[in-house]
């Protein structure tokens, strides 16, 4: 199983980031993909989720608006695009191969877990 997270980074607040995440075929190819976040000693907090095609998403009320989750199933890549980034968005972002086709907002539902990729934002 492969599941690589990139993209992080420092960004001023107002920023943006790009989060990739790459997965092998046989990982991810029939499943939902999300993306959750978590800041040392804290539980993991949902971000967004996508389908295997792509075709339904949702979002945290907290990025609503401002963040972007995409997939390429051609590249087996999926996608976290991030604007207007606020010092509360910082926190190590991971990515997750769902257990069904679909992406849930809970932690349990997924099966594989990538490692994460720190995302810091100044103010």
């Amino acid at each position: 199983v492969q599941l690589q997270a990139s993209g992080g980074g420092l960004v001023q607040a107002g920023g943006s980031l790009r989060l990739s995440c790459a997965t092998s075929k046989r990982t991810s190819s029939n499943n939902g993909v999300g993306w959750f976040r978590q800041a040392p000693g804290k539980e993991r907090e949902f971000v967004a989720a996508i389908s295997w095609r792509g075709g339904s998403t949702a979002y945290a009320d907290s990025v609503k608006g401002r963040f972007t989750i995409s997939r390429d199933n051609a590249k087996n890549a999926v996608y976290l695009e991030m604007n207007n980034l606020k010092p509360e968005d910082t926190f190590i972002y991971y990515c997750a191969v769902a257990r069904t086709p679909y992406g849930s907002r809970f932690a349990g539902d997924y099966k594989y877990w990538g490692q994460g990729t720190q995302v810091t934002v100044s103010s």
